[in-house]
């Protein structure tokens, strides 16, 4: 594993308003962490893990950041930048048909055949609960069908610089979408020009209605860590798949530092939870290590 201080540099940060004064008082530069926090001592459970001060674009902590991976749903995160960066109409109603179904692993949903949900709830669906027939429905129904849909998302993908990025389908249940960590903050990055986006992303729970029928349904983010007050959350997605194994992106705020976790392959079904709860008690750990008189140093720079 590198520990060299390592930067990323994307237009969000550049685009972060400067920190006032009393922040800058008691902000610990990310050098300060990577100095003193000793990082090389984080025992993760990901094969692949990387931590980024997004207010540096400086990376924390890194492991294996630029070996390619299947990332499971992590990809319904492309999948919704593609249909928000489309503009087409949220509030259309579409129909989930048989041809939204998983016939590649068999996975269910709660949407029915028949249903008339909107596109905005269906990224509820997609991105909030991981629902696979739900971005298969929107992949079905864009501008051009799933085959504009996927060159969509992996053109996206080259402008935003995401070298080592391919998709193959809307909701990651093919082994054949592939990222890397260092892509992903890329991808996570550019989602903060949909506010929207970000919401759905990270809400705890929430219900679609069903317009032919007029039920409401009724889902729950598949983070467990959005639904507790302890964590500030303002971008979630998981995934799973026997090749890609446990996945999670993340951004976050510990203490008073904005972080964007990646975490590919991780063995356990609870691991990736795991290993942000050590890395939230790594950060607190490595600030509190961070000398005085480096401290005022900092906030003084």
């Amino acid at each position: 594993m590198g520990l060299a201080i390592t930067a990323i540099y994307v237009t969000s940060v550049a685009d972060e308003p400067l920190a006032t004064e009393s922040e800058s008082e008691h902000y610990i530069k990310a050098a300060e962490i990577v100095e003193y926090g000793r990082p090389e001592k984080l025992f993760l459970r990901s094969g692949v893990a990387l931590v980024m001060d997004d207010r540096e674009g400086v990376i924390l902590y890194e492991r294996n950041i630029d070996r390619p991976r299947p990332i499971a749903s992590l990809t319904k995160i492309m999948t919704a930048l593609v249909i928000f960066e489309s503009g087409v109409p949220l509030d259309s109603l579409i129909e989930i048909t048989r041809a939204d179904r998983d016939r590649l692993r068999g996975t269910g949903s709660r949407l029915a055949y028949s249903a008339l949900i909107s596109r905005y709830d269906l990224l509820r669906a997609a991105v909030g609960a991981s629902d696979n027939r739900a971005a298969a429905a929107l992949a079905r129904t864009y501008p051009g069908g799933k085959k504009a849909m996927i060159r969509a998302m992996n053109t996206l993908a080259k402008e935003l610089g995401m070298r080592h990025t391919r998709f193959t389908d809307s909701s990651g249940l093919d082994n054949g979408n592939v990222s890397t960590a260092r892509d992903l903050v890329l991808l996570s990055a550019a989602t903060e020009k949909y506010p929207l986006l970000r919401e759905i992303a990270s809400e705890p729970s929430f219900t679609v209605i069903d317009h032919a029928s007029g039920q409401e349904i009724s889902f729950h983010n598949t983070n467990r860590l959005v639904q507790r007050d302890t964590w500030d959350i303002s971008l979630s997605k998981t995934g799973y798949t026997s090749a890609a194994g446990n996945c999670l992106l993340m951004q976050t705020t510990i203490g008073n530092r904005p972080l964007t976790i990646v975490l590919l392959n991780s063995w356990g079904k609870y691991s990736r939870y795991g290993d942000v709860n050590r890395i939230q008690k790594w950060l607190l750990n490595a600030e509190q290590n961070v000398p005085p008189e480096q401290t005022a140093s900092a906030s003084t720079s």
